[in-house]
């Protein structure tokens, strides 16, 4: 071990640096002396070089450039050349360190610094004439040397013992000694004084300043004995490492300057002067009630604690659903296990314990798939019950239940349920069978979640195998999100432990009330205190003293607050800033003081609605309340509060808009949900478009009564629905085809009326209308180009008494005329595909059509308030309902549908690693090598067989297209026209405006 350097001889190539020059002091290693070993020449001493044993300091007198006004002037020394050497301090990015005007060609020469890189410029009558520059950072609050010599037209500049820049002018130097040279700064009236400063004054520290040989006495200086200087402080560095301690969070980068430091939160997941608000929301349930659809987000699940943001699929159904995934979710099949030679598999999350363990508890419950398959391999030894094959969890501790079981119980599903394969046993795989049986299930109990190790020991014997699969983890109901208090009377209070938040805090909720003014919060101190209150119906105060004395953060709102909505506040304080957030309106923000106390001491109880000593308190409901990223759980307090009550109803008057296209917003204990029954969607907010897959030859009728009537009262349809009453139908759908004539919709009347939508054999949409039974029907046509290509087509109707309006995929809406005006009412049955019911009086063309019925798919289907696909789908048990043939729910309508006339099916979020295979277990998963590789040659096989089909099937159907294109037409109106559909049409946002389509 070498202490000041390493001898040459094997001096270590990465370590090729100068030896240390200086003091060593206290040098101990395990206790033991090394500098008293030395003097006395202990032979495990080994010495190079001279070394004394003493420590003489250099006397220097630093002097600190305390303000803009701050500059020190000393007199011309020199005649034939210029040199001039100083060290310095700083940590502001901008600063003049030293300024000279050159002989009579009004030169000056300038030394400075600009965005912390060393600069050195001259200047003829303030315009440059010569500029270098060095790329080193000097503003980082370490001393800096620096030498400057100019000598024969040469600038030399050296910083930090190397030499850095060099200038060769094509101007003589012409040094006067009653010139001044000027150090961090020129006086106010430069002009007068012969000193120019391109950039602000320097703010920061300089020593050992030499002029030629000389080395200034500071003293001497100080006493007026030499030179002249404005507002230094001398015989001390008065600079202030305001990074030290460091009070930016989360990773945030502390940088400084004289009087200030700034925090860079870029790529730290927080905002706000020292990093301290996380930008994430923290959980799933946060995402979904923003109107955020499935897909991944970040989420931070402490807020603005010290756990970092992370990521996780949001699966945003009736709950939303937190799925956090794992590095191995395949199957994995298991041979030649036993006790001494195990199967171990380990499994790491993308997520860290903590963070983990944070997310879970915040959730109302949790659960992971566990599906394990086994031949002649067994969980638990069938007398003992000691465990063949167990699991570990992030407790770190051994668990021997399974899926569908409990910690107490060391049991499996069938054992719980007592249906296992041998009654005597606990697990279907205890019964040691040679064919494959299987023991799946969710694990539910959230202290041992999720699953982080395997074990499995029983697969060494004869025809003896498992296999096994770990899903995600799945968690959903967040216990904070939806948990409230509501406030009766202005007397009652909530009391909590203390608010520790000396250095940062922050504080957030939701409040509804219909009160003019109320105390949302409060916890005192000695004399600092802290204070969030509604002053008036539109104004919002955030107070506090950290001992400065009193400072207040005011919103002003444009709008009443006590209107009974769910509003949301955000306060937060820091050493530098306060800030106050209401709702979306812009965030106001004062600056602190950055001298004087800085942290916020409270000693009582935190008071929330009111305190003990305040008679005005909150009338109203606050929900979500958040500490420093800790949620307080106002339920269970206000379970044993007078006058205040768990929970809080009527969130649909704050959210009910995130229910669309005729959703209607349901109250429930904690929280809302939409009811999409009278919407042509579905989901969780009514956007997910219902869509069907019509096989060949299949059909679904709707039946009514004879004296139904399409009328708002009508159980078939949103009560919500808003629509005028000259409107006589209003129809809207999606559908894509490559089938040519097609049949989209037949609505008939027990008045002999019907409605027709077909697809032409040209391609084109044909809209039939029979009014009156003894005149033939009118027939309009959209000749667009062909719509049976394969993509998503979109038609919307609407008649008006004698005005038929018809949009196809947003073009210019087209209007007809009827030849008459007559209601069409008393509707007996509609029918998507083909028509079952016998004895209809319909045209031949609808016919044509109708032999084919549809092959394709329709989605988000509306006639007026009927809503036939959730019909068929959602109320298959009524009488009213018959379908034939083929006709399965599909995502065939979703901005990414499947383009083929394939059946599809959907998956829940469960099945994120593809479909389940409901045969025998894993039977195809874990078969012998030569059966794979045959099922891949079959596979391959099957795969150029299908190109080879699509390749003539696209080039048929782009032949077809371009016949049909170029037999389109177009239908003109005027533009009062279109403007009349645009403003009278209420088509409820039936079709997706994000719709995209593509071509296979």
């Amino acid at each position: 071990m070498s202490f000041g350097g390493i001898p040459l001889k094997g001096k270590s190539v990465s370590l090729l640096q100068k030896n240390f020059h200086g003091c060593f002091e206290n040098l101990y290693y395990n206790g033991v002396n090394i500098i008293d070993l030395a003097k006395r020449y202990k032979p495990q001493i080994y010495i190079v070089g001279n070394i004394s044993y003493s420590c003489m300091e250099p006397e220097t007198v630093p002097v600190t450039f305390l303000n803009s006004n701050s500059f020190l002037a000393l007199p011309g020394l020199e005649q034939n050349g210029l040199t001039v050497s100083f060290q310095f301090r700083t940590w502001n990015k901008d600063g003049t360190l030293f300024s000279y005007k050159l002989g009579t060609e009004s030169l000056d020469l300038v030394l400075y610094i600009t965005d912390g890189k060393f600069k050195m410029s001259l200047f003829k009558h303030g315009r440059s004439q010569y500029n270098t520059a060095t790329g080193f950072d000097l503003n980082n609050g370490h001393w800096h040397s620096l030498s400057f010599v100019a000598k024969r037209n040469r600038l030399i500049v050296t910083i930090d013992n190397q030499e850095t820049l060099s200038l060769q002018t094509v101007l003589p130097f012409q040094l006067r000694s009653e010139d001044n040279y000027y150090f961090g700064g020129c006086p106010d009236n430069s002009t007068d004084h012969g000193c120019f400063s391109p950039v602000r004054s320097f703010l920061g520290c300089m020593k050992l300043i030499s002029v030629g040989s000389n080395l200034i006495d500071i003293i001497s200086l100080q006493q007026g004995q030499i030179g002249n200087f404005t507002d230094l402080q001398f015989d001390i560095c008065g600079i202030i490492d305001r990074c030290m301690p460091n009070y930016c969070e989360h990773r945030g980068q502390c940088s400084q300057t004289w009087n200030d430091f700034y925090c860079n939160c870029s790529d730290t997941g927080y905002k706000g002067a020292t990093c301290h608000y996380s930008v994430y929301e923290k959980s799933c349930e946060a995402y979904k009630h923003k109107g955020n659809t499935s897909g991944f987000f970040f989420i931070d699940s402490d807020g603005s604690g010290p756990l970092e943001p992370f990521t996780v699929y949001c699966n945003m159904l009736d709950t939303a659903v937190t799925v956090i995934s794992h590095n191995n979710t395949d199957m994995n099949k298991v041979k030649n296990s036993n006790k001494e030679n195990p199967h171990v598999m380990n499994f790491k999350y993308f997520a860290d314990l903590a963070q983990l363990q944070e997310t879970i508890d915040n959730a109302e419950h949790c659960k992971q798939e566990l599906t394990y398959h086994c031949k002649k391999s067994r969980i638990l030894h069938k007398q003992s019950h000691i465990p063949y094959s167990w699991w570990v969890g992030r407790t770190n501790e051994t668990q021997t239940y399974w899926s569908g079981s409990s910690p107490d119980v060391n049991k499996c599903t069938c054992g719980i349920e007592e249906n296992c394969i041998d009654s005597q046993l606990y697990c279907n795989c205890d019964a040691d069978k040679s064919e494959w049986s299987n023991d799946t299930g969710f694990l539910s109990y959230k202290d041992h979640l999720p699953v982080t190790k395997i074990v499995i020991t029983d697969t060494d014997r004869p025809q003896s195998e498992a296999a096994y699969k770990l899903g995600p983890l799945l968690c959903w109901g967040d216990r904070s999100f939806w948990n409230s208090a509501s406030f009766n009377t202005v007397t009652s209070y909530l009391h909590f432990p203390t608010l520790h938040g000396e250095i940062s805090a922050d504080v957030s909720f939701f409040f509804k009330t219909s009160s003019p003014s109320g105390l949302f919060l409060e916890n005192l101190g000695i004399k600092d205190f802290i204070r969030i209150e509604l002053k008036s119906p539109t104004e919002v105060v955030f107070s506090f003293d950290v001992g400065n004395g009193p400072f207040g953060v005011t919103v002003q709102s444009p709008y009443n607050l006590n209107d009974n909505q769910w509003h949301f506040i955000k306060a937060e304080r820091n050493i530098k800033e306060a800030s106050l957030q209401v709702d979306q309106l812009p965030q106001k923000t004062i600056i602190t003081p950055s001298d004087g106390h800085i942290r916020l001491q409270l000693n009582s109880q935190l008071y929330i609605g009111g305190t003990a000593s305040r008679q005005k308190g909150f009338l109203g409901c606050i929900r979500y309340l958040t500490l420093n990223g800790i949620a307080l759980d106002l339920e269970e307090r206000a379970k044993v509060t007078p006058g205040i009550k768990p929970g809080c109803p009527g969130h649909c008057s704050s959210y009910g808009n995130l229910c669309h296209n005729g959703g209607k917003c349901v109250e429930k204990q904690n929280g809302f949900s939409c009811d999409c029954n009278f919407s042509a969607y579905g989901g969780p907010f009514c956007k997910k478009e219902i869509s069907a897959y019509f096989g060949a030859g299949s059909s679904a009728t709707l039946l009514f009564p004879e004296n139904y009537t399409i009328s708002r009262n009508s159980s078939w349809h949103s009560s919500t629905q808003q629509t005028d009453t000259n409107s006589k139908e209003n129809i809207a759908f999606s559908f894509r085809t490559t089938q040519s004539p097609s049949l989209l919709l037949f609505v008939s009347s027990f008045n002999k009326q019907y409605i027709s939508i077909i697809i032409a054999k040209n391609g084109s949409l044909q809209i039939r209308y029979k009014l009156e039974h003894h005149l033939d029907p009118d027939v309009f046509n959209i000749n667009a180009k062909s719509l049976v290509d394969g993509h998503l087509q979109k038609v919307r109707l609407l008649r008006k008494g004698e005005a038929l309006y018809i949009e196809v995929n947003k073009y210019t809406a087209v209007k007809f005329s009827l030849t008459s005006s007559t209601a069409f009412k008393a509707v007996q049955f509609l029918t998507l595909g083909k028509i079952l019911a016998e004895n209809v009086d319909v045209d031949l063309e609808t016919m044509k059509a109708n032999a084919n019925g549809f092959i394709g798919c329709l989605s988000s289907m509306h006639f007026s308030h009927i809503f036939p696909l959730r019909t068929v789908f959602y109320h298959d048990k009524s009488p009213q309902v018959i379908t034939t043939g083929h006709i399965s729910e599909s995502s065939c309508g979703s901005v990414n549908g499947i383009e083929s006339t394939s059946s599809e099916s959907t998956h829940t979020f469960a099945d994120h690693s593809g479909p389940k295979d409901e045969r025998e277990p894993i039977a195809n998963a874990i078969r012998s090598d030569s059966a794979v590789i045959g099922g891949v040659i079959s596979v391959v096989t099957f795969i150029l067989l299908c190109i080879t089909a699509i390749a003539i099937r696209i080039h048929l159907q782009k032949n077809t297209y371009k016949k049909n294109e170029a037999k389109a037409s177009e239908n003109e109106d005027n533009a009062d026209t279109t403007a009349a559909l645009k403003t009278e049409i209420s088509m409820q946002n039936t079709i997706n405006e994000s719709q995209k389509e593509y071509f296979f």
